[in-house]
């Protein structure tokens, strides 16, 4: 019973992650969505009159702020950290007994096998977790986004790829303002979790 429960909890964010890219395939949504939170975003364009680039700076810092903030408190960096430094022991040992040719030592290393591999699937489930949590605050940013830039006249220079419109692929089928916030997000991100001290995924 404590089994389906627990088997229960891990699939919640792969329901919660599936909801959310369902609900961003409909356009009458997504642009609900963009105005409602233009209430609120919108007056940093049309009161303070904060360069459209900037107030993509803006949100990709928060964005940073509280993925890493709920990446966190959602996944366990200790064991995480304890589960890789005994796969690295593991693989270690596995390849040194095939190259002794030692069949008792490997059977031995194989048994084991099932139970790394059982860790490290929990590790991978922990870390798909907070992934539902960060769309569902994340994907409304995006929809206010492409909602103002549908009305929004913005042109931002960039390295490599010149001054261009926001909404301009510049990069296969990605549009310059997503790999604007791809790039700032990223890069404050590193900022962020120095600062909380939580490690990498």
């Amino acid at each position: 019973m404590a089994q389906t429960g627990s088997k229960n909890m891990s699939m919640t964010p792969l329901i919660v992650a599936m909801g959310m890219i369902l609900i961003a395939s409909i356009p009458e949504v997504r642009k609900g969505i963009g105005e409602g939170l233009n209430v609120f975003l919108g007056p940093l364009v049309d009161s303070y009159h904060i360069p459209f680039y900037i107030v993509i700076i803006i949100l990709s810092t928060i964005t940073a702020v509280y993925s890493s903030t709920i990446q966190k408190y959602t996944i366990d960096y200790a064991k995480m950290k304890a589960v890789q430094e005994r796969m690295k022991a593991f693989q270690k040992d596995y390849r040194e007994a095939m190259l002794a040719k030692d069949d008792k030592r490997v059977k031995k290393l194989e048994a084991k096998r099932q139970m790394m591999m059982k860790d490290q699937m929990e590790m991978s489930t922990q870390q798909f977790k907070p992934m539902a949590y960060i769309m569902i605050l994340t994907l409304p940013i995006f929809f206010w986004l492409i909602f103002r830039l549908d009305h929004f006249d913005a042109l931002i220079t960039m390295p490599f790829f010149g001054t261009v419109h926001l909404t301009e692929a510049i990069l296969g089928p990605a549009p310059a303002w997503i790999i604007w916030y791809m790039l700032c997000s990223l890069s404050l991100s590193q900022v962020v979790r120095k600062a909380l001290d939580i490690g990498g995924i």
